[in-house]
């Protein structure tokens, strides 16, 4: 049998963190149950990681890479109202996709802003960040400033994040459809009215 990496068995830590926490919650996310969670062993855990905290550290940046990876999809193209919409859609249908990931990221979220204030908003922003990446370049050529990248990138933060609870709370793909397309045409009706002749194609 051919020898699994620390890097990795890191990984597969982290993604089983991901599955533990949707099930249990971050104080029932304990490193016994992620260890049965990866087929691994409680001391396979501690020789790759020195404290649970680094473990979480580890989720963290998971979470801020995939929201960063859904966020870069954009055609180079795209104009910035169709890069703002495939965002939106890309992190919907992958809550869709993954629910243990859409309850994992906003469990963290909302537990790093109970227990330490300041982590809780910068693991949101780091989040945010790579739709603000993309929407800066799809706006590019255009007259749109930052404010308004900025407000946009929220926008897709609100719409998708109560996307999120309307999923993780009935957990109906009918009904997820459903709330996608509302979604889809909310923001394009509200992209009209705040871009108006910005959203002209860059």
């Amino acid at each position: 049998m051919a020898r699994i990496s620390a890097a990795q068995r890191r990984q597969d830590f982290v993604n089983a963190a991901v599955e533990v926490i949707a099930k249990h919650g971050i104080d029932g996310a304990t490193t016994r149950r992620i260890a049965e969670q990866a087929g691994a062993n409680l001391a396979m855990v501690h020789y790759c990681y020195d404290s649970k905290e680094d473990l979480f550290a580890d989720v963290y940046k998971f979470v801020v890479g995939k929201f960063r990876v859904l966020s870069s999809k954009v055609d180079p193209e795209a104009t910035l109202t169709e890069a703002a919409r495939k965002i939106l859609r890309d992190i919907m249908e992958y809550y869709v996709e993954s629910p243990s990931f859409a309850i994992s990221a906003l469990e963290l979220i909302n537990w790093a802003r109970r227990q330490h204030e300041d982590s809780g908003i910068e693991l949101y922003d780091r989040a945010l960040e790579g739709a603000r990446t993309a929407l800066r370049d799809a706006a590019a050529d255009s007259p749109v400033d930052e404010e308004t990248v900025d407000e946009i990138a929220s926008a897709i933060a609100c719409l998708s994040d109560g996307f999120a609870v309307g999923w993780i709370t009935y957990g109906d793909r009918a009904f997820a459809e459903k709330q996608m397309r509302i979604a889809d045409s909310l923001f394009e009706n509200w992209l009209a009215a705040r871009l108006g002749s910005a959203s002209v194609a860059g």
